[in-house]
C-alpha cells in the first residue's frame, strides 16, 4: 500500500500547496522520511486567509469523478481563465450540495470577522450592508451568499492564483522590517549603557557576526555542485554516477511528474546546515527561512521555463544543460550585504516613533477615561451611602413616633400615618372560663320612691 501524501491536481496547478511554508532542517539525514512526509501534510498552509475554505472546496470538487477526470487534464491556463470553472454545472447533486454549505460557512465566518473589526473600532452603525461589506473579500461572489455557482470558483481560483503570486514579495518585506527591528532594538540596547559597558558589548556582538560570517562555501543552488552533494549526503549515493533524471525522480517525493516549491526547498537543506544551527547564539532561524526562499526563486527564475511554479522534468532537464550549471557564480548569502539601507532603517524608526507616540495618546485617553469612571464610581457610592442613611433616619423616625404615640395612649400610626387599632387581648382569667366584668363608669340612677308602711 502507498502510504505517501498525493496532491489535489488543482492544488498542485495553482501551486497552493507548495512553497509558503517552512521545511524543517533534517540534522539525521534522509533515513526515515516517511514520518517527516506525514508531518509536512498535516502543516500545509498556503497562509491565505481563506485557507481552508479553499482546500475544502477543492477536496469537495475532488470526489466528483466528471469534475476529477477535467482535472486531470486540465493546464494552468485553464484554470487561470476560468474555462475549468464551468464544469461545476455537470458535478453531482451531492456536491453542489455540499459546496452550498461551504459557502454559507465561509459567509458566516466573514461576518464575524467583519462584526468584529467594526466592534474594534468602536463603529456605529444601525444596520450593516452585509452585501457592501462582503465586496472586500475578493474569493466569493457577495451578491450570491447562499449557492456555491461558477463565478464561485472562478473567483476563488483568480484571487488564489494572484494572492500567491504577490506572497513571496510580502515575506521579503516582512523579513526587512524584521531585519530593521531587530537593528533598532540593538540600538536601544547599546544606548542604554555606560560607555565601559557599551563597549564590551559591541565587541562581543561583533565577534558573533563574525563568527556567524566563518562558515563553509555555500554551492548555489541548482548547481552541478550543490545537487551532487544532495546526492552522496542524503541520498547516500555515489557522486560518480550522478543521474540528473534518477535526481529528479528520486525527489518527486509525491510521484506526480514535477518539482514543486516545497519539494524543491527541502533540496536545499545541506547547503543550509552549513550556515545556520538552531543551537547557535549568532545564527537567526528567520534568516534561515528568508535564505531557504532565496534559493528557491533562484531556481524558479532559472529554470522554471513556463513561470507555473512547478520544475517538470524536461524544464529540470534542459537546465542541466546550461554553463551555469557546471559554472555557476558564487552564492552570496544575506550576511554578505544587509537588507535594508540606512535610509529605510531611518524612516523605520521614525515609523515607530509615531507608533508610539500614537500609543501613548491612546493609553493617555484610556487613562482619563479610566479616571473619569472612578469618579463617577465614587459619586455613585456616595448617593448610595446617602440614600441608605436616609433610609435609616426615616426609619428611627417612625419609630420614636410610634414609642411616642404609645406613651401617649394613642394608637400607634402606620407608615403613612394612618391610625392601626389592633384587637384587645384577654386576661388571663379569661381564659378560665369566667365571664368578663362589665365596667360602667356611667354615673348611678338616683333610687326610685319606695312605698311607706303604714
Amino acid at each position: 500500500m502507498n502510504l505517501k501524501p498525493t496532491r489535489p491536481p488543482l492544488l498542485l496547478l495553482l501551486s497552493i500547496a507548495a512553497g509558503v511554508w517552512s521545511v524543517p532542517i533534517d540534522r539525521n539525514g534522509g533515513a526515515n522520511q516517511e514520518p517527516k512526509e506525514e508531518v509536512q501534510e498535516e502543516s500545509m498552509d498556503t497562509g491565505l486567509y481563506y485557507d481552508r475554505y479553499l482546500r475544502e472546496v477543492i477536496e469537495v470538487l475532488e470526489t466528483d469523478p466528471h469534475f476529477r477526470e477535467k482535472l486531470q487534464t486540465a493546464n494552468t491556463e485553464d484554470i487561470k481563465n476560468g474555462r475549468l470553472s464551468k464544469e461545476l454545472d455537470l458535478v453531482s447533486h451531492h456536491v453542489r450540495t455540499r459546496l452550498d454549505e461551504l459557502k454559507r460557512q465561509e459567509v458566516s465566518r466573514l461576518r464575524m470577522l467583519l462584526k468584529a473589526k467594526l466592534d474594534s473600532t468602536n463603529t456605529q452603525s444601525v444596520q450593516m450592508d452585509h452585501v457592501s461589506l462582503l465586496k472586500q473579500f475578493e474569493h466569493l461572489d457577495p451578491h450570491n451568499q447562499n449557492t456555491f455557482e461558477a463565478k464561485d470558483l472562478e473567483l476563488l481560483i483568480s484571487t488564489a492564483t494572484k494572492d500567491l503570486e504577490n506572497y513571496d514579495a510580502e515575506r521579503h518585506e516582512e523579513f526587512k522590517r524584521y531585519e530593521m527591528l531587530k537593528e533598532h532594538e540593538r540600538r536601544e540596547y547599546l544606548k542604554g549603557l555606560d560607555q565601559e559597558k557599551r563597549e564590551k558589548e559591541e565587541k562581543r556582538l561583533q565577534e558573533l557576526k563574525e563568527k556567524h560570517r566563518q562558515h563553509p562555501k555555500v554551492n548555489a543552488p541548482g548547481s552541478v555542485a550543490q545537487l551532487r552533494e544532495v546526492w552522496e549526503e542524503t541520498d547516500g549515493l555515489d557522486p560518480q554516477e550522478f543521474n540528473p533524471k534518477t535526481f529528479f525522480k528520486l525527489h518527486d517525493t509525491n510521484e506526480d511528474g514535477v518539482l514543486d516549491e516545497q519539494e524543491l526547498e527541502a533540496l536545499f537543506t545541506k547547503e543550509l546546515e552549513k550556515v545556520y544551527d538552531p543551537k547557535n547564539e549568532e545564527d537567526d532561524m528567520t534568516e534561515m527561512e528568508e535564505e531557504r526562499l532565496r534559493m528557491r526563486e533562484h531556481i524558479m527564475k532559472n529554470v522554471d521555463a513556463n513561470r507555473d511554479r512547478l520544475v517538470s522534468l524536461e524544464e529540470f532537464l534542459k537546465s542541466t544543460e546550461k554553463k551555469e550549471f557546471n559554472n555557476p557564480k558564487e552564492w552570496e548569502t544575506l550576511d554578505t550585504k544587509p537588507a535594508y539601507t540606512e535610509e529605510e532603517l531611518q524612516g523605520f524608526e521614525v515609523e515607530l516613533r509615531d507608533k508610539e507616540e500614537e500609543l501613548k495618546r491612546r493609553a493617555e485617553t484610556l487613562r482619563q477615561e479610566q479616571d473619569l469612571l472612578r469618579e463617577r464610581g465614587k459619586a455613585l457610592e456616595a448617593q448610595r451611602r446617602e440614600y441608605q442613611q436616609a433610609v435609616l433616619e426615616m426609619s428611627q423616625r417612625q419609630k420614636e413616633q410610634q414609642q411616642q404615640q404609645a406613651a401617649d395612649g394613642q394608637p400607634p400610626a402606620g407608615p403613612n400615618g394612618e391610625l392601626q387599632f389592633q384587637p384587645q387581648t384577654q386576661k388571663p382569667e379569661d381564659k378560665e372560663g369566667k365571664a368578663p366584668e362589665v365596667q360602667n363608669n356611667l354615673p348611678a340612677e338616683p333610687p326610685q320612691n319606695l312605698p311607706s308602711h303604714t
